[in-house]
């Protein structure tokens, strides 16, 4: 902000009858301890009241509001060495965003701190929660009510409809975001001038208006459209990261490249640089020799966007990551999924992020009627690959590919999982797995059925199918059907 912007901030605040729950007026007191814990409460008070912005102002009377000057000069103030600023980020979780200006107001040295309320979790400075009970700070824990009460204001809040950064100039807007390759990618015809490119963006939820020309960009239109996510302090960390290993662990980095664009504005670069990684199978046809990525490309578009979208954006210091290996492809995210993962293939989709979901359906980079997974599940079983693992962990949703092995180079885990996937494929297309189509999935000779019926049983023993038909005796014409079926 300006000088000139500041001082009206200035004077609006200090009009305000008395201390509220998201302003705070100091003299000098900057212990930074205190400072740390201010942040904390005025951040998740700022957050439960609805307010955009919450602020800690040095130089003013407590009572009068008067300017009285401060001798608190936050950038040259260091903390064991360190700076002030990065201290306080370091030791505030999660990282929430504030921003300092010195300036002067009737001649009179001014600090002001301008902190973002908290969003999808409390901040708590080291750790402690904090939150301001009238115009006093309070540890967050011994006020229940709030506590609750913020936390269902979180749950209301949705992700997207976050801010990433505020009160930008709507020329800022248009340097920050890819906004041609929204209007290509969603088939507009691009405005003939400025307002009718913000005034669109505005349609989309990509940006607010401010008034005076100024605008929040949305967390929704940075994710998708930031030319740059370093740009948006709040989203930098949820890049997509591509790593490349030597052999079979993360011993050995060969190559790691971080997206720099949004998801939607660099998601067929990030496509094509992952393909460029895989290693790669040679194949034969018609006399002529080519290599091919040893993975489906269609699968990479099916589980890419899933990690993107259905990723926990509260997880900080995490983003989703694209992690190959000399024999498996790895596509993680942070965050449970919402579903069991077993019944990935058949269940009706549901996104904790469901505005970033209908964006990208809209952008055709995915689609919400829940068959991607049939999809991926069908390109690895026409290619002859081992079945996908679907992993979940207290923190993390992982999907791992992997490259083609023989039969009999599988553990009973890697062909139970084939089966029992192949069960459910058969089953949301309408029919029920045999003897006959198993063969047929591991390419196992007529004359070798045991092994599918050894498969089958091991399958049947683990609980993840059931016959078709309980009562029939034949093993020859048996049918079966996953579990829930």
């Amino acid at each position: 902000m300006s000088g000139e912007e500041l001082n009206r901030l200035l004077i609006s605040l200090r009009a305000l009858p008395h201390e509220t729950e998201w302003v705070e007026f100091k003299h000098n007191d900057a212990e930074p301890e205190e400072v740390g814990e201010y942040i904390s409460a005025l951040s998740n008070s700022a957050a439960l009241l609805g307010k955009d912005t919450s602020y800690i102002v040095w130089g003013i009377g407590n009572q009068t509001h008067k300017i009285l000057g401060t001798s608190f000069k936050p950038r040259s103030r260091k903390v064991n060495g360190q700076e002030l600023e990065s201290w306080l980020v370091q030791n505030l979780t999660p990282r929430v965003h504030f921003n300092i200006h010195e300036f002067e107001s009737e001649g009179q040295p001014v600090v002001l701190f301008e902190i973002c309320p908290a969003n999808h979790m409390p901040v708590r400075f080291k750790e402690t929660e904090f939150i301001r009970v009238g115009s006093y700070k309070k540890k967050l824990k011994d006020f229940s009510e709030k506590e609750r009460a913020l936390w269902q204001r979180f749950s209301r809040t949705p992700f997207e409809k976050g801010v990433a950064k505020r009160n930008v100039s709507g020329d800022e807007v248009l340097k920050l975001l890819e906004y041609p390759k929204f209007f290509e990618m969603a088939g507009l015809a691009l405005p003939a001038n400025k307002q009718g490119i913000l005034e669109r963006l505005k349609v989309e939820q990509f940006i607010t208006e401010k008034g005076s020309d100024h605008f929040d960009i949305t967390n929704l239109g940075a994710v998708l459209f930031a030319k740059q996510l370093s740009d948006f302090e709040s989203l930098a960390r949820k890049c997509v990261r591509v790593i490349r290993y030597k052999g079979l662990n993360r011993v050995e980095t060969v190559k790691e490249k971080p997206s720099v664009k949004g998801y939607a504005a660099g998601f067929e670069g990030m496509i094509g640089y992952i393909n460029d990684q895989l290693p790669r199978n040679e194949v034969i046809g018609q006399a002529l020799r080519k290599e091919v990525p040893m993975y489906p490309e269609l699968a990479i578009r099916e589980l890419v966007p899933n990690a993107l979208i259905h990723q926990d954006f509260s997880i900080t210091g995490s983003g989703p990551m694209v992690e190959i290996f000399d024999d498996r492809l790895e596509i993680s995210n942070p965050g449970q999924p919402l579903i069991d993962p077993l019944r990935f293939i058949d269940h009706s989709p549901r996104s904790r992020n469901e505005d970033l979901a209908s964006a990208m359906r809209r952008l055709h980079i995915c689609e919400e009627r829940g068959s991607g997974i049939d999809k991926v599940i069908f390109q690895m079983e026409f290619y002859q690959l081992p079945a996908p693992d679907f992993r979940v962990d207290e923190t993390h949703t992982r999907i791992v590919l992997f490259a083609q092995q023989k039969l009999s180079a599988m553990d009973a885990q890697d062909k139970v999982r084939a089966c029992y996937q192949h069960a459910c494929l058969e089953f949301v297309s309408n029919r029920q797995m045999t003897n006959t189509s198993l063969r047929k999935r591991f390419s196992i000779t007529d004359e070798n059925y045991s092994i599918a019926s050894r498969i089958i049983s091991d399958t049947l023993d683990a609980a993840l199918i059931k016959r078709h038909d309980p009562d029939s005796a034949s093993r020859k014409h048996a049918k079966y059907v996953p579990f829930w079926a």
